[in-house]
């Protein structure tokens, strides 16, 4: 069920209505979570919320009886086989093609043919996000941060949690759990804010990455065919309806579990007005960035020891963060490319610099603040390119035509074949005049003028929104 459908318009009032009204009690109100979550999920496939069961069950166990066991060696069993079941479950349906393919095309190099046994794998929806949900409940469990529970349908309503369940915020037990256990009421501020959330997210898919999405999937699919200036603007189109998508659903994300009463961790806070990449990456999707610092990063060594083992650890947390997104080579070069960003800052003991707001207590951005976050902007879209393509090669004949005298020369590009849009180019400014002016608050309904942003929101969405042919989220396919 996606948030921008009918279905989801109706589901959602349903729900909420039940649950303040009907369902007061918590335990009730647990149980009517578990079963809208697995309604919402299955209405994708309801063949898939075995998957999640399963790994609820393997897991819910798993911790219980680490809980119980003092033996070191053997919990260090327990917590392997939670750490093989979940990657293992992920590798399978994720990957299992990937690697498959890429054996046979290596063998194919030494003219040795190796019988294709790829099989018709359907990726299922969100899986990356649970597993790694649940997982973590594991770990901690395993570290003694967090006591596990006995309450079986509160830890399943974690797990399956339908705001967040199949494009995050990755929530960690410790802060999500324990709000299943907390007596509920309805509270006015926190709906209202949570209801701007939703306002705020639906502006930014429906209005702004959808329409971008047109356009970027146009020039990406025909890019041999374009100018140098097109291409650009392709990849512009792209920065911003992945960010938009995903920062999107976020918010939706965020804000429907207001208006049930859960607080969820923000994901997004403004990454386009970084000004390194240290910065852009403590901005953008925070909770899976957190979720490799904590889990990955620091065991690794983090930031401590020499600076080779730092240097490693920064490339192995964005080739595995690369390899997390998709079973595609490109990803994997993204993740390196941001490896590659980050690297002169952490040899220059910089990538701590920009660790305060943009611009704080100014209305604009200074030249040094404004070249650093217009450079920040162009290796991230850069490293878009890739993360768009269907493969590398695609990736580099994209790039290297953008610097082509034949085709960047062209004056053609303002024609309709070239994918010009005068839609994005006026809606564009208006979202980032907005996130820069309300850079310090959740939303720009916080804050002054909140009644009339609210109103050019809603005539935008009215006026521009994508409702036709509504698409699926981006973060969907990961």
């Amino acid at each position: 069920m996606l948030f921008n459908s009918i279905e989801f318009l109706l589901f959602l009032p349903a729900v909420f209505f039940l649950y303040w009204l009907i369902f007061k009690k918590i335990e009730l109100q647990n149980g009517l979570i578990l079963i809208a979550s697995y309604v919402f999920y299955g209405w994708w496939d309801w063949r898939f919320l075995s998957l999640i069961l399963l790994s609820t069950i393997v897991d819910y166990t798993l911790a219980l009886r680490l809980k119980k066991n003092k033996n070191n060696l053997q919990r260090k069993y327990l917590l392997w086989t939670s750490i093989i079941f979940n990657i293992g479950l992920l590798g399978y349906f994720k990957y299992y093609n990937f690697f498959i393919d890429n054996w046979i095309q290596l063998w194919a190099t030494f003219d040795i043919k190796m019988h294709e046994s790829s099989l018709n794998i359907i990726l299922p929806v969100g899986i990356s996000f649970y597993t790694f949900q649940t997982l973590s409940y594991t770990i901690d469990v395993y570290r003694n941060k967090l006591e596990p529970t006995k309450n079986f349908i509160a830890f399943a309503s974690f797990v399956s949690f339908f705001p967040q369940l199949v494009a995050g915020p990755i929530e960690r037990a410790s802060n999500l759990l324990p709000q299943f256990f907390i007596k509920r009421k309805f509270e006015y501020q926190l709906a209202k804010s949570g209801i701007k959330l939703i306002l705020w997210g639906m502006f930014k898919k429906i209005v702004i990455a959808d329409n971008c999405a047109i356009y970027a999937n146009d020039i990406f699919s025909n890019y041999n065919e374009l100018s140098g200036v097109t291409l650009i603007l392709g990849a512009i189109y792209f920065s911003f309806q992945i960010y938009c998508d995903f920062s999107g659903y976020s918010d939706i994300a965020i804000g429907t579990a207001r208006l049930f009463g859960f607080k969820l961790m923000r994901n997004f806070n403004y990454p386009y007005f970084s000004r390194d990449i240290a910065e852009f990456w403590r901005r953008w999707h925070i909770s899976l960035s957190t979720w490799f610092r904590d889990y990955l990063y620091i065991p690794l060594g983090g930031s401590k020891g020499s600076k080779f083992q730092q240097i490693r650890n920064v490339f192995v947390i964005f080739l595995v963060s690369g390899f997390w997104h998709g079973a595609n080579w490109t990803f994997v070069v993204w993740g390196g490319l941001n490896a590659l960003f980050f690297l002169p800052l952490l040899l220059t003991n910089n990538n701590r610099k920009n660790i305060n707001i943009t611009s704080e207590n100014k209305l604009f951005p200074s030249i040094k603040e404004l070249g650093q976050i217009v450079f920040t902007f162009t290796l991230t879209t850069l490293a878009w390119v890739f993360f768009r393509s269907e493969t590398i090669t695609d990736a580099l004949n994209y790039l290297r035509l953008v610097f082509s005298n034949e085709t960047f020369l062209k004056l053609n590009y303002l024609s309709t074949i070239e994918r010009f849009s005068f839609e994005i180019i006026f809606l564009l400014p208006i979202l980032l005049l907005y996130e820069w002016f309300y850079r310090k608050e959740e939303t720009p309904f916080n804050g002054k003028f909140q009644l009339i942003n609210e109103t050019i929101i809603l005539l935008l969405l009215l006026v521009f929104g994508i409702y036709s042919n509504y698409s699926n989220f981006i973060y969907f396919q990961f």
